[in-house]
């Protein structure tokens, strides 16, 4: 059993795992409420992993599932350990909430990253001030300080697109995110011109939505699919919401939105179409 990525994905591919055994022993979630003493939803986020699970519980499934020796024991209790150590956002776990710490976790060991934003620059892409109108404007009564340690969490992220495992991101920006203007006409210009230097990059590719698009595949909301080296872990579609996330990961509602992501690429200007009209638009705001 492959034991590689971070503590998020492995906690992942455990409930994955534990699931699967308790099927094929026939037992039902109620006799792991009981054993377990908890609540049926638990053990949905425990399956899906949501939630770390004690060592002590998963040996205690294990014996339930009749997994009582052997190298798949070993694997899975060694799995259990490693999947309850902290990831790198630890440190800032004071600024992020639980919905999206599993995020940061399922990003950071992504081999792919396919983003449709429709309002705001993604993330992985924005410079430091830009940021900081942002995450005031979601949240105005945040100090100072908090402000400014979800900015330095933002920054740690984009480390990794220059690393040498690097994941694959590919964005596609409607034309709206290089028209609002957050932050004033300087900070939208150096914007617009990071998103052409991050372009550069051989990893990365940034497209454009115009509006003369019109009505198209991604009308609705913004939403990331990640894809994982390791083929035990399925794609998941992540879409932010104002009070916390949806994960996705039922495989046909996943082809779903792959498909929506296949018909933003084929609407979208061509890459480099796309840079002019990023540097196009950096001009209006001088």
């Amino acid at each position: 059993m492959a034991t590689s990525g971070g503590p998020t994905v492995r906690r992942r591919r455990l409930g994955a795992e534990l699931r699967r055994l308790r099927e094929a022993a026939d037992v039902s979630v109620d006799e792991v409420c009981q054993l377990l003493r908890c609540s049926v939803s638990k053990v949905s986020r425990m399956e899906n992993g949501r939630v770390p699970v004690r060592t002590r519980d998963v040996s205690d499934l294990l014996n339930l599932y009749n997994v009582t020796e052997g190298e798949q024991r070993d694997a899975l209790m060694a799995l259990a350990r490693e999947s309850r150590r902290h990831g790198w956002w630890h440190s800032y776990h004071d600024v992020v909430p639980a919905w999206f710490e599993i995020y940061i976790g399922l990003e950071g060991d992504a081999a792919s990253i396919q983003v449709y934003e429709s309002q705001l620059v993604h993330g992985l892409l924005q410079i430091g001030d830009y940021a900081r109108h942002v995450i005031r404007a979601d949240d105005p009564e945040a100090d100072e300080e908090e402000v400014e340690r979800k900015i330095a969490l933002r920054l740690d992220r984009q480390h990794r697109l220059t690393a040498p495992d690097h994941p694959r991101l590919w964005v596609v920006l409607d034309e709206a995110v290089l028209r609002r203007e957050i932050g004033g006409r300087a900070v939208m210009r150096d914007q617009l011109d990071f998103l052409a230097k991050r372009s550069e990059l051989p990893n990365v590719t940034i497209q454009v939505l115009p509006f003369a698009v019109g009505a198209h595949a991604g009308l609705g909301s913004a939403f990331s699919i990640l894809g994982f080296p390791d083929s035990e872990d399925h794609e998941v579609v992540y879409i932010e919401e104002a009070a916390g996330s949806l994960y996705i990961e039922r495989a046909a509602e996943v082809r779903r939105y792959k498909l929506k992501m296949n018909h933003l690429l084929a609407a979208a200007l061509r890459p480099d179409e796309s840079i002019q009209m990023i540097l196009s638009a950096a001009k209006e705001f001088k």
